[in-house]
């Protein structure tokens, strides 16, 4: 009765699906049907709290797709954005992979796509393909190892130095790489993610300049990253408190964290569990409006009529996922995949 008395509430729109708020009631439903279907439930760090706090595991993409893989349940709820269910067919091909929403996309994702990638490797014929593990399927099985922004710089210093290279699609991960490396003969694709674009130089220096004892928590994919090296190697804000991390890093950074307030420069959704790691602190967000409208497309409505009628399942073709899952395990053999993103 429950379950039929919730989901007749469900309404479709453009921006999602609505008309069910998270009550105690609602997540006793979520997790009944869970067990009655035989899945687990996996949230990454920028959903809506409520559905961070209804999952079984919470974190990033690639750690999240790992856990997919290894979990004993078959059939996998990801609540994220499309490419992040696909990485966890690609590791789970045998495992039902569902997404509440199939519209939930990524800018970043979509800014490249396997046309443009071959058109770009005809180009430079013998140069080897690092793409980001924030790609599709489709761009992955033409890739030659992937990476994280925590293990980029590693994955491109094990490259022979006399080798091109071609990093995509984040253009501001691929500039950090490239300062930290040292590497010339790297080309990087003009991609970007609208959210963390839109976190800029300006607005991070304007907080570092009144929160002066503040600690900087930065991820690579920010349009503010290179700004934020740019203060600590100016001396305009302590160099040991400028942190550039991956969203995984920035747990464990959290938990080690000695200042009373940090100041963080990604997408807001990670305010939550950054709070429940290290409650003492207080964080707060370089820009508050940075908030992925992809991600906040798993709702409450959305995540019980995926578990109702068993929707969105996530496909992708056999011969893809090898190829994908090939560049996904030359990454990890590096070590270090630590953050997916």
């Amino acid at each position: 009765m429950a379950t039929m008395t919730l989901t007749g509430r469900v309404t479709d729109g453009p921006s999602g699906f609505t008309g069910v708020e998270a009550t105690p009631e609602w997540a006793a439903e979520i997790k009944r049907l869970a067990r009655e279907r035989n899945a687990t439930i996996l949230a990454h760090n920028y959903q809506l709290p409520e559905i961070q706090d209804v999952a079984d595991h919470v974190g990033d993409s690639l750690a999240l797709s790992r856990i997919a893989a290894e979990a004993p349940e078959d059939t996998i709820v990801f609540c994220g954005v499309h490419f992040m269910a696909e990485t966890a067919k690609i590791l789970s091909p045998d495992k039902t992979v569902l997404i509440p929403d199939q519209r939930a996309g990524c800018s970043l994702a979509d800014s490249i796509s396997a046309d443009e990638l071959r058109e770009w490797k005809a180009e430079h014929p013998g140069a080897l393909v690092v793409s980001y593990v924030n790609t599709t399927a489709a761009v992955k099985a033409l890739t030659d190892i992937c990476c994280t922004s925590s293990n980029a710089v590693d994955v491109v210093a094990s490259i022979d130095p006399d080798r091109e290279v071609l990093f995509l699609p984040d253009q501001f991960l691929g500039a950090h790489v490239k300062r930290v490396t040292g590497r010339e003969n790297m080309h990087i694709w003009a991609g970007e993610c609208h959210v963390h674009a839109g976190i800029n130089g300006d607005e991070l220096t304007e907080q570092a300049r009144t929160h002066p004892d503040a600690e900087l928590f930065v991820h690579p994919e920010c349009g503010c990253a290179t700004s934020a090296l740019y203060l600590a190697g100016e001396g305009a804000f302590p160099a040991e408190r400028v942190h550039i991390l991956s969203t995984g890093g920035m747990i464990d950074a959290a938990k080690a964290a000695t200042s009373h307030q940090v100041l963080v420069a990604t997408e807001i959704g990670m305010l939550h569990q950054l709070r429940k790691a290290a409650p003492g602190i207080d964080f707060q967000a370089v820009n508050d409006r940075a908030s992925c409208k992809y991600m906040k497309m798993i709702t409450p409505a959305a995540l019980l009529r995926c578990l109702t009628e068993n929707r969105d399942e996530v496909h992708v073709d056999p011969e893809t996922a090898a190829a994908g899952r090939d560049s996904v395990l030359r990454m990890i053999a590096i070590g270090n995949s630590g953050g997916g993103e």
